[in-house]
């Protein structure tokens, strides 16, 4: 286990009979020393399971990743080696889906902004006067664990949702309040989206200038996916242009601010520059709760193989 996991995890496992190595510290260089040795691996985020890993861990026979990216592991080569690979998606859509609601309602309420003025002694009520869900038209992109969980969030809203998903048809079940459909109708009347999708080469860049200038209105961009999905330099001329009137993010292209170039933190300075930007550090799926459902979920689709 080379990130935290939920403790419920490592007792299940070793209830189960296997015996649990627990590094949360480690590193890649320690982890393709040591991998021959092990049967499953249980990571989050900052191990790359490629080729070169898969064919050192010569007694492999599980990949589990406590979230839902599965960008950093080379599905298709470990099937080709009868490796099973899981992710834990159910373990954080409710996290994900609320912390998306929390910061278009921040948003919207311009409730970053006016606190911090209120803490500088500053009363500012018609510079802050937000707006309302009720009537809007939120288009979801991506309606797998965590966009079809946003959309049973919205039920109460009085908001119009459209959802499009490129792989699944007839989805949207008893939710009556969301209407299945298609990109063009999304580009035509959403006054909000909401990012659900995968990164792949599909996906990489495909919020861009030209996704962004097919919108019919001034739209506000919520994205707590992945940040490849979105070109930043794109977005900030949609900001500049007011083609996006509004931008919610968790999730950036690059994630470890002590590696920018000086380009980047130019980049990045001007998207921190924005009152109409809600930041946060990729913790949408990152509760308490959810900590020990993703521990439960990886923990029952490992030992439905094992």
């Amino acid at each position: 286990m080379t990130d935290a996991v939920h403790p419920l995890l490592i007792e299940g496992l070793q209830k189960a009979g296997f015996e649990c190595d627990y590094h949360p510290a480690i590193q890649t260089d320690s982890v393709l020393e040591v991998i021959h040795q092990y049967v499953g691996l249980i990571i989050n985020s900052k191990i790359l399971v490629d080729k070169y890993l898969l064919d050192k861990g010569q007694a492999l026979k599980f990949i589990a990743r406590l979230g839902s990216g599965m960008e950093i592991v080379d599905r298709s080569y470990a099937k080709q080696k009868g490796i099973h690979v899981f992710s834990s998606p159910e373990g954080n859509r409710n996290a994900v889906a609320e912390h998306a609601m929390g910061m278009l309602l921040a948003l919207s309420n311009k409730l970053l902004v006016a606190d911090n003025e209120v803490r500088q002694f500053e009363w500012n009520r018609e510079k802050n006067r937000g707006f309302e869900l009720q009537g809007k038209t939120i288009g979801i992109i991506g309606f797998g664990n965590t966009g079809s969980t946003l959309a049973k969030k919205l039920t109460a809203w009085e908001v119009n949702v459209l959802a499009y998903d490129k792989y699944i048809s007839n989805f949207t079940g008893q939710m009556k309040h969301v209407t299945e459909t298609s990109m063009i109708d999304i580009f035509e009347q959403s006054d909000i989206i909401s990012l659900h999708l995968p990164l792949n080469e599909e996906t990489a860049h495909l919020v861009n200038k030209a996704f962004i200038n097919k919108f019919h209105k001034p739209i506000v961009l919520i994205n707590t996916s992945r940040g490849k999905i979105v070109n930043t330099v794109d977005l900030l001329e949609g900001l500049d242009n007011k083609k996006i009137v509004g931008v919610c993010l968790d999730v950036f292209e690059n994630e470890k601010p002590h590696t920018f170039s000086e380009k980047e933190k130019t980049m990045y300075q001007q998207l921190y520059h924005y009152d109409n930007v809600v930041l946060s550090p990729h913790i949408a799926g990152w509760t308490k709760e959810s900590k020990e459902k993703l521990a439960a979920t990886l923990l029952n689709k490992i030992l439905s193989v094992a």
